[in-house]
C-alpha cells in the first residue's frame, strides 16, 4: 500500500496492474503480474533488451505516428475553432494541420526505410502496441523471432532519424 501524502491530494498511480496466468510446463500454472499502462517497448528496454538509442528510435516513430493522428479517434477535435473574432497576426509557427502532415510524411518515410519486412513488426509493436508474442503469432512467425526482428528494425530506425550512437 503507498504511503499517505500530507496533502489532501490523491496519489495517482499510473500503473494498470493484472494477473495472468503464465503456463511454464504441463500441469504447472503460475500467475505473473502484468502492467497494462506500460507499452511494449518500454517494457523490453526495461530489462535490458534494448539500447537507449533503440528505445529512443522507438520513441520517435510512435511520436511521429500519434503526432499525425493515424490512430483511431472516438471524438472530434475543437482545436482549430476560433476563440474570438479579433484580428490575429501572422502566425509564428505550423498550425496543427501542418505539424500534422509533416509527421505523417516522416511516419511515412520511416516506414518506407524500414522496407516491407521490418515495418508491419515496427507498426504492430511500436505503434499499435501490440506485444512481441501476439505480432509474432499475428504473423505467424516462429515464437522468439519478434524480437529479433524488432531490434534489427529499431537499429534501421535509428539510422534513419540520425540518432547517434
Amino acid at each position: 500500500m503507498p504511503a499517505k501524502s500530507h496533502s489532501n491530494r490523491k496519489h495517482y498511480d499510473p500503473r494498470m496492474l493484472v494477473e495472468h496466468p503464465h503456463a511454464e510446463s504441463p500441469g504447472t500454472q503460475r500467475t505473473v503480474t502484468i502492467n497494462l499502462s506500460e507499452s511494449p517497448l518500454s517494457w523490453l528496454h526495461a530489462r535490458g533488451h534494448l539500447t537507449n538509442r533503440q528505445m529512443l528510435a522507438g520513441e520517435t516513430l510512435r511520436g511521429d505516428y500519434e503526432s499525425a493522428a493515424l490512430g483511431p479517434h472516438i471524438t472530434m477535435m475543437w482545436e482549430n475553432i476560433p476563440r474570438s473574432r479579433r484580428k490575429r497576426g501572422a502566425p509564428t509557427a505550423l498550425n496543427r494541420t501542418e505539424r500534422m502532415m509533416q509527421a505523417k510524411h516522416r511516419f511515412d518515410s520511416a516506414l518506407i526505410a524500414l522496407g516491407p519486412d521490418l515495418s508491419d513488426i515496427a507498426w504492430r509493436v511500436i505503434c499499435v502496441g501490440e506485444s512481441v508474442p501476439i505480432a509474432e503469432r499475428e504473423m505467424s512467425w516462429p515464437v522468439r523471432s519478434g524480437k529479433l526482428v524488432l531490434k534489427i528494425a529499431l537499429d534501421r530506425l535509428a539510422a534513419f532519424y540520425r540518432i547517434p550512437s
